[in-house]
């Protein structure tokens, strides 16, 4: 029992007897109810965990003589196939696939789809100019002809469980290249690229890692499928 406890019992059996401090046998009650209703208070709420993509490159590429590529439209990321908020979704396709469910406490700190689009036009980035699509003044002509224009559909983002312990990242776009014309679009590819990597862990931080490795090997799979595209007449 410690002395506060000990003082305020001691002054409750012995009636209207007074605190060294001069208080009364209220004063006495208030202190016991203060002291409850301290070891009562719950805990502070825990904040989500808030995840990215990581930094990215922090080292400078060397410079190489191959020629860049020509500048390229990013659109921004249609995410109309996805559940598209901060919430680190997986599903369970051993019980039930076709339910999405949120961890409770991890967050993403961007939507899916900007997280894409950012590591996207990071990769693309180190052969070419990437401008936004919707920027009319960055869309200048080069050569008499406006740059093609790269629009990105997110059909899946997700961790995947297809056992309890086992599970990994899935990544699915549509990604669809279009030539930017005077009198309108004009459709040159489009492909779906599906990529899965396996989680480190069958928990969030195993999803998070999965899914970011998942996103840059999409990005690496554009950037490689661009050139062979672009080149066709």
């Amino acid at each position: 029992m410690s002395r506060h406890t000990e003082f305020a019992t001691k002054t409750i059996a012995g009636g209207r007897r007074r605190t060294p401090a001069g208080g009364t046998f209220c004063a006495a009650l208030v202190a016991v109810a203060l002291l409850a209703g301290c070891s009562a208070l719950p805990d502070r709420p825990t904040r989500p965990l808030v995840y990215d993509f990581g930094p990215g490159e922090v080292q400078p590429r060397a410079q190489t003589r191959i020629a860049p590529q020509p500048p390229l439209a990013l659109a921004d990321v249609d995410s109309a196939g996805v559940v598209d908020t901060a919430a680190v979704m997986f599903r369970f396709t051993y019980a039930d696939a076709q339910q999405l469910r949120p961890y409770a406490m991890a967050r993403w700190s961007l939507a899916p789809s900007q997280l894409v689009r950012q590591r996207l036009r990071e990769r693309l980035g180190r052969d070419r100019a990437v401008l936004n699509a919707d920027d009319s003044a960055a869309l200048q002509r080069t050569d008499g002809k406006l740059p093609h224009i790269l629009r990105v559909q997110l059909e899946e983002f997700s961790q995947i469980f297809s056992a309890p312990t086992q599970s990994a990242g899935v990544v699915r776009l549509r990604v669809t290249l279009v030539d930017n014309r005077a009198e309108g679009e004009r459709l040159l590819a489009q492909r779906v690229v599906l990529v899965s990597r396996p989680a480190p862990t069958a928990d969030a931080p195993g999803g998070v890692q999965a899914l970011a490795a998942a996103t840059d090997a999409a990005a690496d799979e554009i950037a490689a499928w661009l050139p062979q595209v672009q080149a066709t007449p």
